[in-house]
């Protein structure tokens, strides 16, 4: 494919950034535009472009794009998240999980001990998605009573939920990379180690330097145990591996019975507060199936075909290599917004140029399962992403530049490959 041909089917991403990333900057308000509207102007732009197909035909590509089985999945936890968030917050749950926290942690403790239980809770059931779940509206309401900065808290956690992604053993990433570069879990687990307690240790001594200035409260309510029942099972729940969908459900029943037994609200108030909840999430549903659509027809019309032949053309020696499968899955990922599905997409390939190069797979594996996280963990137009921006009522790109653990574990994992490291699987 030429550079301009490839370059043209990567250009709606171009548009969408200049009209979204730039325009705001312009204005100087990451408000001014919508996210929604920047997708839409790309989307028409994508489908306008789109070469080979009737208009009905790219139209079709777009909505098949949008409509994938992964992506309704995603929708479908989306709406359960929202009717949840909002049931627990209307009868309290989330007031009186808040005041458990800060009369158990000091102030000071507050950034590192939401990250800690961040990372415990997604390395046990290898998602990010169920952690953002479970811990973003905690932090959300631990920010509204120490004052501390919510797109800060909503960051913290969106950080200790890709530790999980990245390390767990049931981690669809994890599972991809590994059979896909023919190596063991916990092969792979291992030379991730050496890349993420690094990240880790080092981000939760930030976190611990920054919290020394939130003060808790001066007088904490009193707790209501009974209201934190419905937080406290969807956390042990998430924790012992139930699918997302099953503990939301769970949790969802419990804010009902609860709230009902407790009179904060009847069975029509608790109907209306899982309604404005699902009616909340649906600026997140509809950029998250525009974004599908969008990305479809980049694919289709041969932008990742594109830059795997670009980045593969001029690879020589192990370091170039290891890089070449770093910036490969980095940019398909860009381009997908899905981790997985980029490691699906360069998994073969990326096994070709290590067995080409001498390369050793379970360094490949990880260097896959990293990056690949690394960049979902940076987008603002990532599921997390904007699933955490939703349920914390922040804008996405005010999360971003929060997100330090996936900024410092990018900048380790990048290291590694310069630097050999560790040289038992370099």
């Amino acid at each position: 494919m030429s550079n301009k041909k490839g370059l043209f089917a990567l250009s709606p991403l171009f548009v969408f950034i200049i009209i979204y990333l730039v325009g705001s900057l312009i204005a100087g308000d990451f408000y001014k535009i919508p996210l929604t509207v920047a997708f839409l102007i790309a989307s028409i732009y994508a489908i306008a472009i789109s070469e080979g197909a009737t208009l009905v035909g790219r139209i079709q590509h777009f909505t098949r794009g949008a409509s994938t089985s992964n992506l309704i999945l995603m929708l479908w936890i989306f709406v359960m998240a929202g009717a949840f968030a909002a049931s627990a917050k209307e009868m309290g749950s989330i007031d009186s999980t808040v005041n458990l926290t800060l009369s158990l942690l000091p102030g000071n403790m507050i950034l590192a001990g939401l990250f800690i239980a961040a990372c415990f809770i997604s390395i046990s059931i290898g998602t990010s998605v169920g952690t953002i779940v479970a811990l973003t509206p905690i932090a959300a309401g631990l920010a509204s009573s120490t004052g501390a900065n919510t797109a800060l808290l909503t960051a913290v956690v969106v950080g200790g939920a890709f530790f999980g992604d990245n390390l767990s053993f049931i981690s669809d990433t994890t599972i991809v990379a590994t059979q896909t570069q023919h190596c063991r879990m916990s092969d792979k687990f291992r030379v991730n180690l050496y890349l993420t307690l690094p990240a880790a240790i080092l981000i939760l001594m930030v976190y611990i330097f920054m919290g020394a200035n939130i003060q808790s409260p001066a007088e904490v309510p009193e707790v209501e145990y009974v209201k934190v029942l419905p937080y406290l099972v969807v956390l042990v729940s998430a924790a012992f591996g139930m699918n997302v969908m099953a503990v939301l459900t769970l949790g969802l029943l419990m804010t009902g019975i609860i709230g009902m037994c407790t009179g904060a609200y009847d069975i029509f108030g608790w109907f209306g507060s899982m309604g404005k909840g699902i009616t909340g999430m649906g600026e997140l549903i509809i950029i998250t199936m525009m974004a599908g659509g969008l990305l479809e027809i980049i694919r289709i019309n041969g932008g990742i075909d594109y830059i795997i032949s670009q980045l593969t053309r001029h690879v020589s020696g192990k370091r170039g290599a290891e890089l070449s499968i770093a910036a490969l899955v980095s940019l398909v990922n860009a381009c997908t917004a899905n981790n997985t599905v980029a490691i699906l997409t360069v998994g073969e390939i990326s096994k070709d140029i290590g067995d080409r190069f001498g390369l050793d797979n379970r360094k490949c594996a990880s260097i896959l399962d990293t990056f690949s996280c690394c960049m979902q963990g940076l987008l603002p137009y990532g599921a997390q992403v904007l699933m955490a921006a939703g349920l914390a009522m922040v804008n996405p790109i005010e999360i971003i530049p929060y997100l330090y653990y996936p900024m410092t574990l990018g900048i380790i994992a990048l290291m590694s490959i310069v630097l050999r490291y560790p040289k038992k699987y370099s």
